[in-house]
């Protein structure tokens, strides 16, 4: 049974983030018409959940950029290279968080650095805990879900191309998604 509780002091913990049932992804606007979204498929992360005071609770993770993928081969190529992400140089992307604040029901304010490229600048994205559960394994699970919407040049990723009818070929702003699953520590 999932439980949207509000009562959060049930939750207090250490958590790993499970990745089978976790997606980390994005979106960018491609040639100023259509979206293009993608995933990173191998990341880790923990968290420390104080349902009572939630100001203390804190999330890390650890994305490994070689994994991106947008169902396209060459542009995965071209995402990984120094172009865009350098994958060889700047293997992860790293998050870690430096505050968390409850605003109230199941809606929170996460805020941490978040590294790319060797850059670091602060962000801050709304989070909503989506629930707990006990899976059939016994496994005491939460889920939160959010996204930020970051330039990337922010963090020196700034190719592009000039489109004949104006614009560019991929959009400065990207849409970061997350949709967590996370199982408590023994």
């Amino acid at each position: 049974m999932t439980t949207a509780t509000t009562d959060f002091t049930t939750l207090t913990g250490d958590y790993t983030i499970d990745t089978a049932h976790s997606r980390v992804g994005f979106v960018a606007r491609h040639a100023m018409v259509t979206k293009v979204r993608g995933a990173f498929n191998e990341f880790e992360g923990t968290a420390t959940i104080d349902g009572a005071a939630p100001e203390k609770s804190s999330v890390a993770l650890t994305i490994q950029v070689a994994s991106i993928d947008t169902r396209n081969g060459q542009r995965d190529d071209h995402l990984r290279n120094n172009d865009f992400l350098d994958v060889a140089t700047y293997p992860t992307i790293t998050f870690a968080s430096t505050a968390i604040k409850h605003l109230g029901g199941v809606d929170f304010e996460v805020t941490g650095d978040l590294t790319v490229k060797g850059v670091t600048q602060q962000v801050t994205f709304p989070l909503e805990f989506t629930g707990s559960a006990t899976d059939p394994f016994g496994n005491a699970r939460i889920g939160f879900e959010g996204s930020v919407v970051i330039n990337r040049k922010d963090y020196g990723v700034t190719w592009n191309v000039a489109l004949e009818t104006g614009g560019v070929l991929v959009s400065e702003k990207i849409t970061l998604e997350f949709e967590i699953s996370a199982i408590k520590n023994a």
